[in-house]
Order: structure tokens, then sequence, then C-alpha cells
């Protein structure tokens, strides 16, 4: 590849591009955009995109995971063609525009939602994955049908590598050996705080060579085009190992201030914008300005060649369909991003008369018959195989062929010890599109490691599946530090989340019918070690709700609401109460999604928590969250303890003597007051 005055006026482009939307906004990082111009402009010229067609499953990935340089990706976007406009780029950082002060998946050419570091390159190992076992599942290489061969791209600074998150996943990256993942270290020596010989003097190469990863280097970023390229040449060719390229750059080149910690996070001043234009050749007085010449070179020699890719492209996919019709309709479906019809007549159902069995027993039973009829579900577990019960009999590793113990075209994946960076990978694999619907296990407690991804999957939309096992003080004995109370409360706080503790059988297929039917929430599945009943009044489709009524009577005294293990609890409390020489009416709601719950209409709501009844909540944990639904609430507010899950359960009173006693003290505080369903608010919440 070939570089001219041409490139270097791009590049410059590029940079005052980037300058003018921080300086616009007067908020923003200057410093990345200036120094990684070049790798950016090289990168893109070895790109398939098609701006055109910006679900092209076949097209390279590019993930920003120093999202603080997102000026930087706009500039690129709106010169290769992306519906972002001069105006959108002059909206930088204002509300509701294209161009936020991080990049969001939702936008065009946006692969993922970055900023928090680290999450983007972990993101980009999900990307990886899926390409790799999507290129194993269809591809036909004896016939040249190649329907899957592309790259993930990520550009990734000194904060990415600090972050753990990233060390987990390029961990796992280097053992799955991607090489269709490479990596650009922004290596210029500046974080917030300053130089990175503050805090940070290993050498990454070292570090990333013990992975498992090709190391390459660039000792000139600023400049030397040709290096840059030569580098990016060597690592497309090596098949069998992920690549970091360690870019050297200076921060901020050309400012003033390059080289400081101060052109970070920070506008340029003005006369230091207008001396950097000058000094690329522009006039200092104008702003958002475009060659025409840069235009037609980003025309002629990077989107052209992309749509004539994707055209290619359609012509070996319109064969595939033809010579392969049962793999092309599945792989239409999938295209289209489709689930096969009646898909959840695979699903078991249950009645009383079944055995009890713990939620995350149940679980495996309906996973095994998921995986087994969706081509698209694939997952794994945090080193937890045996406790999660996440694998189903018969199914193969993901793992490099070269391995002997898997392959690419493998759906279970051994993630390690490695909890976060399995939440921020199942992003990245749910992202790359092809339907993809990737679950992970842990227990609910370790979820609370990885929050910062399972933030992000909200955010993004991308309805990734945790299945959390071991979800209460009834795991017993290995006490306080594995028995979640406060995680469910912080879990149901996140918007857009799916949080559901399934009581038996039929609510357990309900999460899942939820979690794999869901386009856009993310689900969490907390499920328990101990045994519990299959309930009289259980129900898949009512579990849809969010809630419903599991045990009624007319005119209740009470309402007992609760999810998972305690909700039979709550019915033999109901029945010890009815049983009284001076009955007690009680009706029990079984609540295991409060998100969906929350998505249905306020006559739905009242019809379950009606006014004139008061409302009390039963579960093991936190009850912080339960003020939206109920009255009072019988809770757990400190850290649980160690002991056989039957005695801990009875340690805290949770049994159903302990529930009725709580329920009398409830009606009789509430006795001729006027009652309000909670449900009943003024402000929309």
């Amino acid at each position: 590849m070939k570089f001219d005055d041409i490139d270097k006026l791009a590049i410059s482009t590029i940079r005052l591009l980037s300058v003018d939307q921080v300086s616009s906004a007067q908020s923003g990082h200057p410093g990345a955009p200036l120094g990684l111009a070049p790798t950016a402009h090289v990168l893109w010229r070895h790109m398939n995109l098609n701006p055109h067609n910006i679900d092209w499953i076949n097209k390279d990935r590019f993930v920003l995971s120093n999202g603080h340089a997102c000026a930087l990706l706009y500039s690129m976007l709106h010169l290769s063609g992306y519906d972002f406009s001069i105006n959108d780029l002059k909206q930088f950082r204002h509300i509701d525009s294209k161009t936020p002060g991080h990049p969001e998946a939702e936008l065009p050419g946006v692969e993922t939602t970055t900023g928090p570091l680290g999450q983007g390159i972990s993101n980009a190992v999900g990307l990886a994955i899926a390409q790799a076992n999507f290129a194993s599942t269809y591809n036909k290489p004896d016939d040249n049908m190649i329907i899957s061969d592309s790259h993930t791209y990520v550009f990734l600074g000194d904060g990415c590598l600090q972050e753990g998150v990233a060390s987990e996943s390029c961990s796992l990256a280097g053992h799955l050996k991607l090489g269709n993942l490479i990596a650009f270290y922004d290596d210029n020596h500046i974080t917030i705080d300053g130089d990175t010989k503050l805090s940070f003097d290993e050498d990454v190469l070292k570090r990333f060579e013990a992975y498992g990863w090709e190391t390459l280097t660039v000792p000139n970023g600023n400049d030397d085009l040709n290096a840059i390229s030569e580098a990016l040449e060597k690592a497309k060719q090596n098949k069998e190992q992920p690549t970091l390229i360690k870019v050297t750059t200076t921060i901020g080149f050309g400012s003033l201030n390059q080289g400081k910690e101060v052109v970070h996070g920070s506008a340029l001043k003005e006369d230091d914008v207008k001396q950097l234009k000058k000094k690329f050749g522009f006039d200092p007085n104008e702003s958002f300005v475009v060659p025409q010449e840069v235009y037609d070179f980003y025309k002629t020699n990077i989107i052209q060649p992309g749509i004539e890719a994707n055209e290619k492209w359609n012509q070996v996919y319109q064969k595939y369909l033809t010579k392969y019709p049962e793999e092309g309709k599945e792989l239409s479906r999938r295209l289209n991003k489709e689930l096969p019809p009646n898909w959840e007549s695979v699903l078991p159902a249950f009645s009383p008369e079944d055995s009890a069995m713990a939620t995350r027993k149940l679980s495996e039973m309906v996973l095994t018959k998921i995986v087994n009829e969706l081509p698209e579900v694939i997952g794994g577990s945090a080193d937890l195989t045996p406790s999660n019960l996440t694998k189903s009999k018969g199914s193969i590793d993901f793992q490099p062929p070269s391995s002997g113990i898997g392959d690419y075209s493998g759906r279970y994946i051994r993630y390690g010890i490695r909890e976060h960076g399995m939440g921020a990978i199942m992003n990245g694999i749910s992202a790359f599109g092809a339907n993809y619907k990737p679950y992970g296990g842990t227990f609910l407690n370790f979820v609370s490691y990885a929050c910062g991804a399972l933030r992000l999957a909200a955010i993004s939309d991308e309805p990734v599946i945790w299945v959390a096992t071991h979800d209460s003080i009834g795991l017993g004995e290995d006490g306080p530090t594995h028995q979640p109370i406060e995680t469910l409360t912080h879990l149901r706080a996140i918007p857009n989340l799916h949080v559901w503790r399934p009581a038996d059988g039929n609510e357990t297929v309900a999460a899942y019918k939820c979690a794999i039917n869901s386009k856009g929430t993310p689900s969490v599945i907390a499920l328990s070690r101990q045994n519990l009943p299959q309930l009289e009044g259980s129900c898949n489709k009512k579990s849809l709700h969010g809630a419903y009524i599991i045990h009624d009577v007319e005119n209740p005294d009470i309402i007992l609401t609760s999810t998972g293990s305690e909700v039979h609890l709550c019915i033999a409390a109901a029945k010890l109460l009815a049983a009284k020489s001076d009955p007690v009416k009680v009706r029990v709601i079984s609540q295991p999604d409060f998100h969906s719950f929350n998505l249905q209409s306020k006559e739905y709501q009242l019809s379950i928590y009606p006014d004139g009844v008061p409302v009390m909540s039963v579960e093991v944990g936190a009850s912080y969250c339960w003020g939206r639904y109920a009255h009072e609430s019988f809770g757990i507010n400190r850290f649980g303890c160690s002991g056989k899950g039957d005695d801990v359960y009875k340690y805290f009173d949770f049994v159903p003597e302990g529930i009725a006693k709580r329920a009398e003290t409830v009606i009789k505080a509430y006795e001729g007051k006027t009652v309000y369903s909670p449900v009943n608010k003024i402000l929309p919440l």
C-alpha cells in the first residue's frame, strides 16, 4: 500500500475535525485523536466497510476501547460515508446529538458502547469469538463459499491496559488463539494524572506475549504510515494468535502542549487551535473544513472498495442459499434476526406432581432444550460449570482446533475465573449480529464483579443472559461472603434489565422464554441451590407479566408478595393463617421479575395490588427495593451467616410461622386505616 501527500492531507483533516469538535463543545479529549489519526487513516484503508449496509455480517469491526477519543471515531465515520454530517460533528457532546461524549452502539458505524476503560477491548474479544464461531459453522472452504472472514480491530490505551477486565479478556483471547483480533496500543505515556511512570511501568509487550499474543511495534506512529501498514499486514497473516501492535505516538501531536497531560481531557486554547491549523496548512480562522479531494479520496479508496466487497459477498451468499438450502435457510433466518417459528414448543411444563428441584437444575433442563433448538445460543460459565449447570449434554467446547479439546464451531465457552471479562465478552458476542444469544454462568453474588459490563449491556440494548445460581442464604455453608444480600436490589436498580428470580419450573421456563425473545433488554436469572416444590397455580404465561396471583382468596386481609424460594413459604404461611380459629385471608403474589411488571398497564398492576389491602414483601435479601410494591417488608438488611441452608433460613425466621407472625402484625397495624395501593404513585417512576 502506497502513501503520498493526499494521505497526509487526510490525516491533517482528521486531526482538525476532531479538535474542532472538542473546541466547539469546550469539552472532550483532543489529545488521543491528534496522536492516533495516522493509525486510524491507515487502518481504514485496510478495512472492509460499507456505510450503506451497516448490518453486513462480513464487515470488519472497529472498537474504540479508549472511548474518550470518540471525536476521532466520529471524524472517521463522517469521512467514510456513514450518516454523520458536519452539523452532527458540530453538535458534539450536545443533548440528543449523534455525537455523544463516548461512543454508543445505536449510532451508525459504532459497534459497541465504550467509555469505561477496558470494556472495549473485552467487547472486541467477544466480537472475535462470534466471528470465529460463525465462520466455523457456515463457511464451506472446499467450495470457496466463505460467509465470514472478517477481522475485529481495536484501539486501546494505557488506561484500558490498567483495568483488570482487559487482563481477563486478553488472557482468554490468547488461550483461544483468536487470529482475527488485532489491537493497536496507543503508547503515548500519558494518563489523566500525568506521565505513566507515576503508576504504570510494566513491559506491556512481554505481558501480552505471556498471554499468547503476537506483539509488534511501530516506533513512530506520528507519521510513519508505512510502518503502521506493514505491521497491520503482518498481523493479518497470523491466523493462530491475536496481535497487539504497540504504536508509539505523541498525545496532542502538533499542539503547543503536545506530550503533556493537559491535552488529554481539555479543549485546546484558541491560540493553540489556530497555530495547529496553520501548521497543518489550513486556514486558522475556519472550522470543520474538509477539502473535496479528501472526500474524493475516501470515496475512491475506502467507501467504493467496501461496497464492491459487499457485492461480491452477496453473490457468494446467493450461491450458498442454492447449494446448501438447509443451512442457507438457517443462515438467512439468523441474518434477519428471527427465531425459528414455534421454537417455544420445546420448552417443558411442570405440575405440582413433579419432584421438588433446585431452580438451577430446572435451568439446566430448560437451557439444554434451548441450546439444542437454537444454534445462535452460545455460552459458558466462569469456571463454575458443575455448580451453574450451564453445559448441555453432548455440547462441544469453543476451543482452538489445535487444542484437541474442542473447535470453533463449539458453543460452550470455558471463561475461566473471569466474571467481569465474561460479561464484557458476552456484550461483544451479542453485538456481532447473526442473532447471537450469549449466556454466562456464575454465582449471583459474583455478578457484582461484572456490574460494569452488565450496566453497559443494559445501556447498549444487548440482550445477554446471566445464569446466576446460588441466589440466596439458601446456599448455606459458604457463608456471608457468598450469600447475596444486596445483589438483587443493586441489579433491580439498573434500568432496562430483567432480574428474574423464579419460584419453580414454570417460572424458570418463563425467564428463559423472555430472555431469548428479548431484542434489547439483558436478563439476570437468579436460581436456587436448594430444592423447591413445583407450585400449584404457577404458570409460565402469567409469569411473563412479572407478577401474578399464585394463591388467592376473596377479600384478602393482607397480600404477601415474594420471589423465588420464598414463594412456597408464603403459601404455607397463608395456609397456616387460614387454618386459625379466627381465619386470616391471604393473597400470595409471585413477582419473579420487577422489570416485566413495571411494563404492565396500571390496570393490571392494580389488579395484583389493589387499594384497601396492606402488602408485605418476603424475600431473603435487602428489602430496600420493595417499597415500590409493598407497605412493609420482611427481609435481611445485614450479611448472612454460615450453616446449612435450612438452618440459615430458620435462623433468620424465614419459615411459614415467622412469615405468618409478621403478617398478623402488619394486619393489626393497618387495621382501621385507609390503605392505598403502593403501585398507585402520583409521579411516574
